[in-house]
């Protein structure tokens, strides 16, 4: 529990507050929940840990920042909690005449898409504080797969000995007239030289490879948006500063979540996963096994300026999804 006049965190059964000596007025404590419960209908309010403000959260939410102070807390297994390190990318695209020339690089992109801005409907256009769970994750991917050169290698060397085979087979055929025909030898000549050959080939052309990459992968915090999940983008962490609602310019929302830290946790171990693969299936040739291990640490609140911008073309519905720090394109869609 917290104090009710100056937000201090208390016992459970606290009569009177240890810092500021006010008394408490006892309510049933409420049991943990799992990671997967959401804010209670029955959640009323709360008080910021840091400033002792009030914080009403709305049903469903699960992350909730202090609009006073920027403090934020989040509702993990164990019950609600500090989030101890909470930050922010300034938002350096604020304008829509700003973003506009962004969105129509994007669109224009490549010969098919020329003027696809142009002749498409603007039907949105707006910018957000959204809260992102960056999650550091270490990855190691152990990989068996074909050696490409020595596949080829050992593929022109079985073609040029058939050549060499071959002639010999013809020659010998012609100079016995009595013996074996052509056919016959030629059958029972490569058959066998080359079924010893090919059956060795695959055990020697296999090598196993690792494959080490860390990242600090975003997950959005927001059920609602998890269809711009980022499969393959970094924002700009170096810049990030500490949260303070106060640099941001007015008349830009800032964003609750309803995703904690654990499901976050879950999703970025999944989402690496994937990528891995992906990785390894475009750098090496043929694998034939894959397996990644991660290794999951605590990571941090992130709120991000995303412009989200929607477009009707002949029907077809077009959302593109831009960091409004970098200006780079986080997430597209029917593009």
């Amino acid at each position: 529990m917290f104090c009710i006049k100056c937000g201090t965190e208390l016992p459970e059964d606290a009569t009177f507050c240890i810092k500021c000596g006010a008394k408490q007025q006892q309510v049933p404590q409420q049991k943990a929940a799992s990671p997967d419960t959401i804010a209670s209908a029955e959640t009323k309010e709360l008080k910021c840990p840091s400033c002792g403000a009030p914080i009403s959260p709305k049903f469903g939410e699960m992350v909730i920042t202090c609009e006073y102070c920027g403090a934020s807390i989040t509702f993990e297994s164990a019950g609600w909690k500090n989030i101890q390190k909470h930050t922010m990318l300034l938002p350096k695209i604020v304008e829509k005449d700003q973003v506009a020339e962004n969105l129509k690089k994007m669109m224009d992109k490549g010969f098919l898409h020329r003027h696809l801005q142009e002749s498409s409907n603007l039907e949105e256009l707006t910018l957000s504080m959204i809260p992102y769970w960056v999650i550091p994750v270490a990855a190691r991917t152990s990989i068996v797969a074909t050696d490409a050169t020595a596949e080829i290698g050992n593929i022109a060397t079985t073609a040029a000995l058939m050549g060499v085979m071959g002639g010999m087979a013809g020659g010998f055929g012609g100079s016995r007239r009595g013996g074996f025909g052509t056919g016959m030898f030629n059958g029972m000549l490569m058959g066998g030289m080359m079924g010893n050959m090919t059956g060795g080939m695959g055990a020697n052309t296999k090598k196993s490879y690792t494959m080490d990459e860390t990242y600090n992968f975003p997950v959005i915090a927001l059920k609602a948006l998890i269809g711009y999940q980022p499969q393959d983008y970094q924002f700009a962490l170096d810049e990030r500063v500490l949260f303070d609602p106060k640099k941001i310019p007015k008349g830009i929302k800032i964003l609750n979540g309803d995703i904690n830290e654990d499901a976050a946790k879950y999703e970025a171990k999944a989402l690496v996963d994937q990528l891995q693969s992906q990785r390894a299936h475009t750098k090496y040739h043929m694998i034939q096994q894959i397996n990644t291990e991660e290794d999951v640490s605590d990571g941090e609140l992130l709120h991000v300026p995303i412009w989200f911008a929607r477009y009707d073309h002949k029907g077809k519905k077009i959302i593109l999804v831009v960091d409004g720090n970098s200006g780079g394109a986080v997430h597209s869609i029917g593009l």
